[in-house]
């Protein structure tokens, strides 16, 4: 089911969201990578959900290491400013076989938890398994699944992409199910 507008905060951005006195929380999610770094944006007032936006951070990897970094970070801070989220969901770095890509995806958390430390955004962090668990209600569920959750839970006409658009908004949905308002 869609959510009603006229439930939410004036619709995109607004100063009032987050507010304690509105009801409503502005949760930013996000997938961190190096090459991708997903964000999606949602608000939820008395366990409903509406997409706001969201995105991906795209770095080519032609460019510097630093320059992707800053790229992440200057990206994320303009998504921070315009929609004005209170809390944050990430998903945690999970063990990898390929330590150079686990090092680059370390390093993308690394500047987005600065990012948001910065701007006093509450973050939780969560393994992959939590985030199946707490978007379809089960731990072995696969990323088709996922996703075809994260629409119908966001009353979404299509699967949000790209997938790292979509892994971001299964971990805001997330933190606002595992942290308190």
């Amino acid at each position: 089911m869609k959510n009603q507008v006229h439930d939410f905060a004036t619709f995109p951005g607004s100063h009032s969201v987050g507010n304690e006195n509105t009801g409503v929380r502005r949760v930013l999610g996000i997938d961190p990578g190096l090459a991708s770094t997903g964000w999606g944006v949602i608000d939820c007032v008395q366990n409903r959900y509406r997409l706001v936006a969201y995105g991906v951070v795209e770095t080519p990897a032609e460019w510097k290491h630093g320059d992707r970094l800053s790229a992440i970070f200057s990206r994320i801070t303009a998504v921070i400013e315009e929609f004005r989220p209170t809390q944050a969901g990430m998903e945690t770095l999970y063990f990898a076989k390929n330590q150079t890509s686990a090092m680059a995806v370390a390093e993308a958390r690394g500047v987005v938890t600065l990012c948001l430390a910065q701007h006093c955004i509450e973050l939780g962090e969560y393994t992959p398994l939590v985030i199946k668990q707490s978007v379809t209600g089960s731990t072995k569920a696969d990323k088709t699944l996922v996703q075809n959750y994260v629409k119908l839970l966001l009353g979404l006409e299509v699967i949000p992409k790209p997938d790292h658009a979509a892994d971001a908004l299964a971990a805001a949905l997330t933190h606002i199910q595992h942290s308190p308002f």
